[in-house]
């Protein structure tokens, strides 16, 4: 079996990944319910210390940063309100951190992210790491691309959980945290392995 000719490569657009002190990182929903309770990911730690990683190196570089939380509502997995929902304190916003609360899996649709960016004259490359990677990163990744941002994603500061198929079989997390890399891979950004992979 050969591999398909990517969209991205069809169309022409650029492959190589952002310079990190150029762009904006956009972490996402790095929230403690993922750590732990119904909505816990099987890679969350993981995820967590690279995410920290990148992060830590960004702010080094003078990277401007931007923190998305998902706020489900009172008593729910994703209350903003409760430890739950909170951010994890290895990736906790500092001053002059924006931090953006969204309601849907694409960070952009009815938040003021765009306007932040707008604002700041952010240019078009976007940093994306965060959870989960078969939604809120993939859609978050789309909603970046049709706004005519240049997203990338690190893969290993992502992760997501088993979930059971229309045909009734349980697909991996590994499979579906391939699969979601791949579709981000096809059209919508740049998928780089780690965050050594983005050049200073």
């Amino acid at each position: 079996m050969h591999a398909s000719t990517t969209l991205r490569d069809v169309i022409g657009l650029d492959n190589r990944p952002p310079r990190l002190a150029e762009s904006t990182l956009i972490l996402i929903d790095y929230q403690n319910t993922y750590r732990s309770g119904v909505m816990a990911l099987p890679g969350a730690d993981r995820a967590l210390a690279a995410g920290a990683r990148l992060l830590e190196r960004a702010r080094a570089a003078g990277t401007r940063v931007i923190h998305v939380v998902n706020d489900g509502g009172e008593g729910t997995p994703y209350d903003i309100r409760a430890w739950i929902g909170a951010i994890c304190d290895e990736v906790a916003p500092i001053d002059g951190e924006e931090v953006v609360v969204k309601g849907f899996p694409n960070a952009f649709h009815q938040t003021r992210l765009e306007d932040v960016l707008r604002q700041a004259e952010a240019g078009p490359d976007l940093i994306l790491a965060g959870f989960m990677t078969h939604m809120c990163v993939t859609f978050t990744a789309q909603g970046a691309f049709n706004l005519g941002f240049r997203p990338a994603v690190v893969a290993d500061t992502t992760a997501t959980r088993p979930l059971t198929a229309p045909s009734g079989e349980v697909v991996p997390a590994e499979t579906l945290q391939a699969g979601s890399l791949t579709t981000i891979a096809d059209l919508f950004g740049v998928v780089v392995a780690t965050a050594d992979d983005l050049p200073d």
